[in-house]
């Protein structure tokens, strides 16, 4: 009966100890987790060097959101390769047993999410969170900020491409099968056909609007679960279904694919979004009727 019980409470440890931490946190939750020597904090948005400089979360790194998303004359957030990705994340400190949590400044929940994502893509899935309202609402909370630059050593993390970020084939195949779901982020003026400066205006075919304007308050911070929870139920119900979200050029959808991850939708992104698609004339576009 001993060893019974004591292999029941290994068990327990091991389950425990390699669960997936949250994909949204408060302030709170970061300020009890500091103390923990596998956290990794990466400040990002359309933040410069000297933003970081003035102020920031004790220990956290600035992480360049171009670093891992180029902008380029072909294309807009443009995924790095795990050859580069690695590259940047040990040069961030980054190991094989860290827990990441992305920090946003202002209004840069966008980006910060596509970086959110970009680190899921390249192997940390379920070891990356996001602090909801970012440093603001860490100052808020009443905790500390900091000009002292992090001190860390280089890490020793491999990344890998996990197949989070997929091309226009993946989409038309998902438009094809029940088991997936193709969702519009953008707001809804520009799912329904409002010109948008694209070749064509409208919705890739079949996709249905979830907008990300929705997911986020005047504060920048992500609104409570239950609000959350029906905008996404109240559009793919069954939580089973895969979800590909798209966006202009794959960043603002990023916030739907973060809060999908956090209801526990299994979720995918269209990199390519709009500014592919609409640029190939054969993929089918509508624009809905009113």
């Amino acid at each position: 009966m001993k060893k019974f019980i004591s292999l029941c409470l290994l068990n327990f440890y091991f389950f425990t100890s390699f669960s997936q931490q949250p994909v949204i946190v408060s302030p709170q939750w970061l300020n009890e987790n500091m103390k923990d020597p596998n956290l990794v904090i990466l400040y990002t948005g359309f933040i410069v060097k000297a933003d970081y400089d003035r102020e920031h979360i004790s220990g956290s790194r600035f992480l360049w959101p171009e670093w891992l998303a180029y902008n380029t004359p072909e294309a807009n957030m443009v995924s790095a390769d795990a050859k580069a990705a690695t590259k940047v994340l040990q040069n961030l400190g980054v190991n094989k047993n860290s827990t990441i949590v992305i920090c946003h400044k202002g209004a840069d929940v966008t980006i910060a999410s596509r970086m959110f994502l970009a680190l899921e893509n390249f192997g940390l899935k379920g070891k990356v969170s996001f602090l909801n309202g970012g440093i603001e609402a860490w100052k808020k909370a009443g905790f500390p900020v900091t000009i002292t630059p992090a001190d860390f050593k280089k890490g020793n993390y491999v990344a890998s491409d996990n197949g989070m970020l997929v091309g226009k084939d993946y989409v038309q195949n998902a438009l094809q099968i029940q088991s997936s779901e193709v969702v519009d982020a953008r707001a809804k003026r520009w799912y329904d056909g409002d010109p948008t400066g694209n070749p064509r205006d409208g919705h890739i075919t079949g996709a249905k609007n979830i907008p990300y304007p929705d997911m986020i308050d005047s504060t920048n911070t992500f609104k409570p679960v239950e609000i959350l929870e029906k905008n996404f139920t109240s559009v793919v119900p069954d939580k089973q279904k895969e979800v590909v979200v798209y966006c202009f050029i794959g960043q603002t959808a990023s916030v739907d694919y973060l809060v999908g991850r956090s209801l526990g939708y299994n979720m995918k992104l269209y990199d390519g979004s709009m500014q592919e698609w609409s640029r190939i004339p054969e993929l089918p576009m509508e624009k809905t009727k009113k």
